[in-house]
């Protein structure tokens, strides 16, 4: 068993799947952090080295401080191999380095990425979970009782909300109309 976070993750299940065990964290998010900390799909929570436990649970704690993962510049449209040595693009990638970092210039595949509107933040970034997302919760279910809107009212009779139904629909339309009247 590994605990992360103080949830506890179980030796033989999928990563996929034990990542759901955090509040907030559902099939598709799971998915994500498994490909941004490498691991493959049919990896098993036993299987996952000290490094990448420490690394999840680093990135879990707080998302927001966390190095986004590299991005590799894509070959451009026109793009064409070059029939030279690997010695001769490695000295010639050295001097065009040098040369940038003299003029104090940004290379141009990151000035075409950030000019790309395709390029998407990073929405890891704002991953709530646990005690944070529980918080959030608490909090906009208080400013809707706070606000007297239907469902805040709904809320603090503890009836569904969500549309679901009641045992007796016209007891609970009685009730919503004494709180309502003043």
């Amino acid at each position: 068993m590994v605990y992360v976070l103080g949830v506890n993750l179980p030796d033989r299940h999928l990563v996929k799947y034990a990542l759901t065990q955090f509040y907030g964290i559902g099939p598709h998010t799971s998915e994500r952090l498994c490909a941004r900390f490498q691991m493959h799909r049919t990896c098993k929570v036993r299987d996952l080295t000290p490094l990448q436990v420490t690394a999840l649970a680093s990135f879990l704690s707080s998302p927001k401080e966390a190095l986004s993962p590299p991005r590799y510049p894509t070959a451009t449209p026109d793009f064409v191999p070059s029939t030279k040595s690997h010695q001769e693009l490695a000295a010639e990638f050295r001097t065009e380095r040098k040369q940038r970092e003299a003029d104090n210039k940004k290379p141009e595949f990151l000035l075409r990425r950030l000019r790309d509107a395709r390029v998407r933040p990073d929405d890891l970034k704002e991953l709530k979970i646990e005690a944070e997302l529980r918080q959030e919760m608490r909090d906009n279910i208080a400013h809707q009782k706070m606000i007297g809107s239907y469902v805040g009212r709904r809320h603090a009779m503890g009836l569904p909300v969500r549309g679901q139904n009641t045992q007796n629909n016209a007891k609970t339309a009685r009730k919503l109309n004494r709180v309502h009247r003043y």
